[in-house]
């Protein structure tokens, strides 16, 4: 039985009646966000266009967040998600003619950003595809797109997956602190698995 909100069914039934489209090279970043990205955080409880009003630097969800790289380059994650002040996790994302599951540049690029913000965790999609990397460990040109995923969704799989994401991203999970507990639970697990040399 589906476990995701209405509107994440959809999301997912418009993407999949018109999936040629959305695939072709022509549909961008920006179309991706605003037609599918933006509802689908919506639906994880977090004010994705500051409808409560708050005071900029107290935003849940900023946009195009402005991050300073080593070479004192500045970059632009499309999403930062934060509590108060404190910043979360990036979305970076991608249009659905990139195939993230097998892409190695956006991962990189994702796990760049989150490292350099030490972020724990980040997100890569395409609203097609949903991948969560852990980003403690410092990202390689040459890491293959699954080296520090933690989570792969195709969109699919959104109705009856959706507790799966929503129990650590979600708004208020990440305010109850599941998303921490998920954090502290994955370094253990892989401090664990290096121990024993798997």
């Amino acid at each position: 039985m589906p476990s995701a909100p209405q509107e994440i069914i959809d999301l997912v039934e418009r993407f999949a009646h018109n999936a040629d489209h959305y695939r072709s090279a022509s549909y961008n970043e920006t179309q991706v966000r605003g037609e599918f990205l933006d509802p689908f955080f919506a639906a994880l409880g977090w004010d994705v266009y500051n409808q409560a009003g708050v005071a900029p630097s107290y935003q849940s969800v900023i946009l195009q967040a402005t991050l300073r790289t080593p070479g004192s380059n500045t970059t632009m994650p499309d999403y930062c998600f934060r509590v108060g002040p404190e910043r979360k996790f990036f979305v970076e994302v991608k249009k659905p003619s990139v195939d993230i599951d097998s892409a190695v540049q956006p991962a990189y690029q994702l796990r760049r950003y989150a490292w350099t913000a030490k972020l724990p965790l980040s997100i890569l999609t395409d609203f097609e595809q949903f991948s969560v990397y852990d980003c403690r460990t410092r990202p390689q040109p040459s890491d293959k797109p699954a080296t520090a995923r933690l989570l792969y969704v195709q969109y699919d799989e959104y109705p009856e997956r959706w507790d799966e994401i929503a129990k650590v991203f979600a708004h208020d999970a990440v305010w109850r602190g599941d998303y921490d507990r998920y954090v502290l639970a994955e370094g253990a697990r892989n401090h664990t698995m290096n121990i024993d040399g798997c």
